[in-house]
């Protein structure tokens, strides 16, 4: 079984035992349906079932539900022989009914036996699925799924924990605070101080930084005073001398 299905399974059954008092040994109420399906699938019903709830497990049937699959025992004789090996609870109805309106009658209103109901029938599902309390079983490719809990379901959890919560009224609150009080036994409440995380610098952005600009030196200023700038060479402008005077000088050389 998958992780993801096994999380599930236990946090189901954890709802109907914190909320309507569930409990090991799991007492699951099985139909024909649900035995049909498990024969056509050929799946082990007594070896499947603990596996997937994790628990010790009692499938349990009812008389009602046995005579109903006899009478189309030619379609269902596999199913009615699986039917057979589970314990029987007593449904108290002398002339038999139907399957389904047996089991309605066994978990009744509050289903105070807590029965975990296991059906492939839509239509009584959909019954049970208006009552809170009731945890539907039945067989999907191959592998038995547990149903998440119905609306009906949370919205009763939800009455109980209100319940709980307004049966302390403020006076009481306060009586309890001031026993505590002259008792010595007021619980003091710690800050929890939250540490503050320091940011770490980070580096600044190399390309969104301006390159330095050098700092001026002794050697440039001078050379600037001298008119040579930095990184070039003043050239010397040369004096042109006129014709004339170079012919003079020729013919005295």
């Amino acid at each position: 079984m998958k992780i993801t299905r096994y999380k599930k399974v236990q946090k189901y059954l954890k709802f109907y035992y914190n909320n309507f008092g569930f409990h090991q040994p799991y007492q699951v109420l099985i139909d024909g349906t649900f035995c049909f399906a498990a024969f056509k699938e050929q799946i082990n019903i007594r070896d499947q079932l603990p596996k997937y709830l994790n628990g010790q497990v009692k499938l349990l049937t009812t008389r009602c539900i046995i005579i109903e699959t006899e009478k189309i025992a030619k379609k269902t004789h596999g199913a009615l022989t699986i039917l057979k090996q589970f314990g029987l609870h007593e449904c108290g109805h002398k002339e038999p009914i139907t399957g389904s309106n047996c089991i309605l009658t066994m978990i009744g209103k509050k289903n105070e036996k807590h029965y975990i109901l296991a059906s492939q029938d839509r239509d009584l599902q959909d019954k049970f699925r208006t009552k809170a309390g009731v945890p539907l079983l039945y067989l999907h490719n191959k592998s038995p799924t547990l149903e998440k809990p119905s609306r009906a379901s949370y919205d009763k959890a939800g009455q109980t924990l209100e319940s709980t919560t307004v049966f302390i009224s403020e006076t009481q609150n306060e009586m309890l605070k001031n026993m505590k009080k002259a008792l010595g036994v007021e619980e003091k409440e710690e800050e929890v101080k939250v540490p503050i995380k320091k940011k770490k610098p980070h580096n600044p952005n190399p390309l969104s930084c301006k390159k330095k600009k050098k700092k001026p030196t002794v050697r440039n200023e001078i050379k600037k005073q001298e008119g040579v700038s930095e990184g070039k060479v003043r050239k010397r402008k040369k004096k042109k001398v006129p014709k004339h005077l170079k012919e003079q000088i020729k013919n005295v050389v």
